[in-house]
């Protein structure tokens, strides 16, 4: 009978096979590729808003959104797409020896911002084709409060969420990595992704397209007077706010998925019995 999915250090295999597959991607194509994956991030955010914004409870709100959020990975994992946050597991290649580390911030550089622009375009055809009109103007409203409270966050609360966040996302890729079909593989991406979101941690890509669109829902007076937000309030949805959000969210990113979990999982259960086996030759 044939295995629907691979034990934890087949796994690591899997992840250090996929890395060397990304690392040897032409530019055009990890632009191309990245693109993609920030545009089906967007469409997931955009979803999972559209169906919880308006909803008063905070638990029910925050579950809905975490049941819907996780199609934009789905999409990226079966149809295709380069996402940086998961791509921080490439480390496992460069300790391996098996990728060049030059490679891997090459990668990580073009995938980043190829990301960021897919994020952009779909906000901006979110907006210019009335996605924020949805309820009266109050997805509009959402927006802005999503991006005002990740622009007010301190540096430290925005790394330590991030670290959290990509623990959860490059767990629900791992797993995804070791699914031998369809539904596996959805329902490994779907319960940690689904958890994310719940408790609400940082995605730096994820947060590309929120600011992207609270930027874009900014111009509009209209959702402001809705949300009866202050300037104060307004001040925190800018491009410097945004930067100062996705810097410590993306390193928190890169050390949740890098180190503690690519990192952790590749010494576990590939670095430490290849030296314990090799102890026990010599001593023999």
């Amino acid at each position: 009978m044939e295995k629907r999915m691979l034990v934890p250090n087949e796994i690591v295999d899997e992840v250090i096979a996929a890395g060397v597959k990304k690392s040897k991607l032409s530019a055009l194509q990890m632009i191309i590729l990245g693109t993609i994956a920030g545009a089906f991030i967007a469409l997931g955010g955009y979803s999972s808003a559209v169906a919880s914004h308006s909803i008063e409870n905070f638990g029910v709100a925050k579950f809905l959104a975490g049941a819907i959020f996780p199609v934009g990975l789905m999409m990226i994992l079966l149809a295709g797409g380069e996402l940086f946050t998961s791509n921080t597991m490439i480390l496992v290649g460069v300790v391996d020896g098996k990728v060049k580390l030059k490679n891997m911030f090459k990668n990580w550089f073009y995938v980043y911002f190829a990301n960021l622009l897919g994020s952009v375009i779909i906000a901006y055809l979110i907006f210019v084709s009335g996605g924020l009109d949805v309820d009266g103007g109050k997805l509009g409203a959402y927006a802005l409060k999503v991006a005002a409270y990740k622009g007010s966050l301190p540096f430290y609360k925005a790394f330590t969420s991030g670290i959290l966040c990509n623990i959860l996302v490059c767990v629900a890729v791992w797993m995804a990595y070791g699914a031998k079909d369809v539904i596996h593989k959805i329902f490994a991406v779907w319960f940690p992704i689904m958890a994310f979101v719940v408790a609400g941690y940082e995605h730096c890509i994820a947060n590309m397209y929120y600011f992207s669109i609270g930027l874009f829902a900014k111009t509009n007076p209209a959702y402001a007077e809705i949300g009866h937000f202050t300037s104060e309030k307004l001040s925190h949805i800018s491009i410097e706010a945004m930067v100062q959000n996705l810097i410590p969210a993306t390193l928190g990113n890169l050390v949740g998925g890098a180190i503690f979990v690519g990192l952790m999982y590749y010494l576990a259960l590939k670095k430490i019995p290849a030296k314990m086996d090799v102890n026990r030759t010599l001593n023999m």
